[in-house]
């Protein structure tokens, strides 16, 4: 395992400018380079590289990342193997983490078991290629389905022979557990040994390093399954991987889309006709790790479904897997196709223009989610209204705090004829229930009693002496703001609430990462008090622990799954033309007092609506007073 200090060593010192400039001819645009995307084709250059914050972004494909992320989208190259290269271009040696013996031999045996795996199935594809060529049955059946020797070349297709035990050609020992753990062959109760796949189209299945991991097998005959997978082995789990992503990565650029499907033909007859940028699950019903990987594809998915019952069923079920993942910069639509058709056979008949406007007639997830709610049931009677209301609050309350999820709050409360503070509380209420039938233990609220000295241990010791107290009934108390959540004291299953303020400072962060190296221990207590500058405090913690100091290492250091990359890669978008400002520290520092400020006037409202019955109360509101007016002073110089 390369350590994270070596990577973050490793960017400061390679520039992306010159790694993307041996691929691309660039020239000067501003204070960035510009050229011609590598990733997809276009005449005008959207390609932008940044020499200042060292990450590069296409305006036209989404294309994005470091000069790490550039080598192994361009060449096809791992991790490491690219880590390693870059490492000798610059006359560094990667480390290696020192493990334990017992570590050591883990990860050897792992390696060991991976690379076994691999091949024997690379093995294995190579028989089915070769069967493929004198399988005159399987040649003919794509021929049928209108595929070319290309296509059937590009995605690797081949064909498994009839025979019960074919793989025995080219495994001498058919006996080899290996053959079973990897799912090639089956071992009946009486010891009897079988392949598993035979009279089937093969399709390889790659993971997302390019890595052959599994097969699907389509029956060119009467039987049954239709479709059938390898199973789960230590390579492969089909509840993780999506067909066609390795293959269609750059299609999916191009296109700016993916489009999700339900069988392997469909996405290789898309191909077929121009569009490579489908994907299709493995036979499982859509997962939250496959939403994950194709919002690390694309900022646009289209889920396509037949249009009959057992097709919106399909929608509904990934529809609800997409609701803890949505977020405002990902756009999700469904796509429902006329009943006779499924995506082959559709731009088989109508071809590939005519399916990219069916496309552009798909329904956003949103619209897809209200209609169905009110096909359900008779919304004007009071009685469906409240039906209905009670199927949507466990959809509603599972979306992050976002844009997406107040927009959908406010059309679902017009439609059940709710105004949208009243939906607001109900939500509440209802997560409220649930949290107590669930034996979720709450937090108590914490209030002041005389044996909690005021400003113990907090942030704004020392100050009570600064000023001369205010009487606190000469001094107007702060409003109570009301919140516009849609999932008040409600546990979020994903994503984080970025608000103006945290959106500000994670951008004034994000373009001077060195103000990490600057942050005062109060001002680090100041931020931990607000629960929506969590992604703040994430990113001051990813700045110190990994060293990264430049927007490229940090989008290096960050984990792709995590909310902090989602809005750190809007924001290098949202910055990669602005110039540093010239005074980031007072800016911050200008921020941090607001937020304090605000903290002590929430502080002081609670201390009101409590009554100031206690002198312990009454002297932290004079306190709060003296804290209150000297912060005013400090940000009106």
């Amino acid at each position: 395992m390369i350590p994270e200090s070596f990577i973050q060593d490793l960017l400061a010192r390679v520039d992306v400018v010159d790694v993307v400039g041996k691929y691309v001819q660039l020239r000067k645009g501003g204070a960035n380079l510009l050229g011609l995307c590598p990733f997809h084709n276009e005449k005008s250059p959207s390609f932008t590289v940044s020499p200042t914050k060292q990450f590069y972004h296409c305006f036209g494909c989404g294309a994005h990342g470091t000069a790490i992320t550039f080598l192994m989208e361009h060449t096809g190259a791992s991790f490491p193997e690219t880590v390693r290269s870059l490492a000798g271009s610059v006359g560094l040696v990667v480390p290696e983490e020192q493990r334990s013996p017992f570590q050591q031999k883990q990860v050897r045996q792992k390696q060991t078991e991976t690379m076994l795996h691999q091949q024997v199935l690379e093995k294995a594809h190579s028989f089915y290629l070769s069967q493929l060529r004198s399988g005159a049955q399987a040649i003919a059946y794509l021929k049928q389905r209108g595929l070319s020797g290309q296509t059937a070349k590009r995605f690797g297709l081949g064909w498994s022979g009839t025979k019960r035990q074919g793989l025995k050609e080219v495994f001498a020992n058919y006996e080899e557990s290996l053959l079973v753990e990897s799912g090639l062959v089956i071992e009946s109760e009486d010891g009897r040994r079988y392949d598993r796949f035979r009279e089937r189209i093969m399709f390889p299945i790659f993971n997302a390093k390019g890595k052959l991991i599994g097969f699907g097998g389509r029956i060119i005959g009467k039987g049954e399954p239709k479709y059938l997978n390898s199973p789960e082995t230590p390579v492969f789990s089909k509840g993780q991987e999506l067909y066609g992503l390795w293959e269609n990565r750059q299609g999916i650029r191009a296109e700016g889309f993916v489009l999700v499907v339900e069988g392997y033909m469909d996405v290789v007859g898309l191909s077929q006709q121009g569009m490579d940028n489908a994907v299709a699950t493995l036979g499982t019903a859509t997962t939250p790790q496959h939403i994950q990987k194709l919002i690390r594809a694309s900022d646009r998915i289209i889920f396509s479904f037949d249009g009959d019952n057992a097709g919106k069923k399909a929608a509904w079920r990934a529809l609800q897997t997409c609701l803890p993942l949505l977020r405002d910069d990902v756009s999700i639509r469904f796509l429902f196709l006329p009943a006779e058709h499924d995506p082959d056979s559709y731009i088989r008949e109508f071809g590939a223009d005519a399916f990219r406007e069916k496309v552009q007639e798909s329904m956003a997830l949103s619209s897809f989610m209200l209609q169905t709610l009110a096909e359900r049931y008779p919304l004007n009677e009071a009685e469906g209204r409240a039906a209905c209301l009670h199927e949507a609050r466990p959809l509603i309350t599972q979306i992050p705090e976002s844009g997406i999820k107040t927009q959908i709050g406010h059309d679902f409360a017009k439609l059940v004829s709710l105004t949208s503070e009243e939906l607001i509380k109900d939500l509440a209420f209802y997560q409220e229930e649930t949290a107590a039938r669930t034996s979720v233990v709450l937090q108590p609220v914490v209030t002041h009693s005389p044996a909690m000295p005021a400003f113990e241990s907090s942030a704004f010791d020392g100050f009570n002496e600064i000023l001369d107290v205010v009487p606190f009934d000469d001094f107007p108390p702060a409003r109570m703001e009301k919140t516009k959540s849609f999932s008040i004291g409600g546990k979020r299953n994903s994503g984080k609430q970025v608000t103006p303020l945290a959106k500000r400072l994670l951008r004034l962060l994000a373009m001077h990462p060195a103000l990490v190296d600057q942050i005062a221990d109060q001002q680090l207590e100041v931020l931990s008090h607000s629960p929506h500058l969590i992604l703040v405090r994430e990113f001051i913690s990813l700045a110190i622990s990994s060293g990264a100091r430049h927007m490229g290492a940090l989008l290096q250091a960050v984990d792709e799954s995590s909310d902090l990359y989602a809005i750190l890669s809007s924001i290098s978008v949202e910055t990669i033309d602005m110039e540093e400002l010239p005074h980031p520290l007072d800016e911050w520092n200008d921020a941090l007092q607001r937020i304090e400020m605000d903290s002590l006037r929430s502080e002081q409202a609670k201390l009101v609506q409590e009554g100031l019955n206690s002198e312990v109360a009454r002297q932290r509101y004079k306190a709060l007073n003296k804290r209150i007016l000297f912060l005013s002073r400090v940000v009106k110089r």
